[in-house]
């Protein structure tokens, strides 16, 4: 660590036009700057658009000893980042891992608790053909919460079928798309985002269906954009300032040689608001 820098990295492996469409990821941001900020560090953020960008980002900032700890967010199925960071002997926090059992520290978001309680919300209101709209599939906390939501639904015999997406607006039309030219069509859609979610709005009027009446819709991450869309999203609210702070307290308790350490976070808990009723009459 070169005498003087006091900066805690964070790259960010998306399409910059999502940062300022998403509203998780600047509230994770704000978080743990909040936090770093209070003990006189900083957070140097880097977004980039390849896998080999962002280990090169770490190579750089190791070689330089720009940073004294990285977070990682969005961890992927047997997730290279991990041993490349230990390699480079740079201390790390995951944010959201899959499990509490890592090698390195993490806070950890119970994902699959939450789709329980979004198709538990659906299936109490008569819903028996439920579809999810994921991000990425590669991501740890989408299989987590795929697994979960698809074992839900066989639990409770009900139809759920699943759709990939990519948190992007066009994904979520797309998306919606498919599953309402389905027969028979889901009469529930839950979507991994804010953004996808208000996509699928437009795509149900397009089709002539209202939303709750025909067609209900749930998104996960509530923001100001699903309380502020019409009508308003029904969302899993998920206090991710909250989430942003304990990840920054975690990297402070790294960098200052404390125990590896597996923080819990509360999980999300359901909004209700008018984009989920009653399932429509057969």
């Amino acid at each position: 660590m070169t005498p003087g820098i006091h900066a805690v990295g964070l790259v960010l492996r998306q399409p910059p036009r999502l940062l300022g469409l998403e509203a998780f990821s600047m509230q994770l941001i704000a978080g743990i700057e909040e936090s770093l900020s209070a003990e006189g560090r900083s957070l140097l953020l880097h977004i980039v658009g390849s896998l080999d960008a962002e280990l090169a980002t770490y190579r750089r900032w190791a070689e330089q000893g720009q940073v004294e700890a990285v977070v990682l967010h969005n961890l992927t199925v047997d997730d290279p980042r991990t041993d490349v960071l230990a390699g480079l002997d740079v201390p790390t926090v995951v944010v959201g891992g899959p499990s509490r059992d890592l090698p390195v520290a993490n806070v950890f978001v119970d994902n699959a608790a939450e789709a329980h309680e979004a198709v538990d919300h659906l299936v109490a209101l008569g819903h028996r053909r439920l579809a999810r709209v994921t991000g990425p599939h590669d991501l740890a906390h989408t299989r987590t919460r795929t697994d979960a939501f698809v074992e839900r639904c066989a639990t409770l015999g009900v139809d759920g079928v699943v759709v990939e997406g990519d948190y992007g607006e066009a994904s979520g039309a797309a998306a919606a798309r498919d599953l309402l030219a389905r027969e028979p069509r889901p009469t529930a859609i839950v979507f991994d985002n804010d953004v996808m979610a208000v996509a699928a709005l437009d795509v149900a009027r397009e089709a002539g269906l209202r939303v709750p009446a025909d067609l209900s819709l749930l998104a996960w991450d509530d923001s100001p954009l699903a309380r502020h869309a019409a009508p308003p999203l029904s969302a899993m609210a998920f206090d991710v300032h909250a989430l942003g702070v304990q990840v920054g307290d975690c990297v402070l308790n790294v960098v200052a040689a404390g125990p590896v350490r597996s923080y819990t976070v509360p999980p999300a808990h359901l909004v209700t608001r008018s984009s989920t009723g009653p399932a429509p009459t057969p």
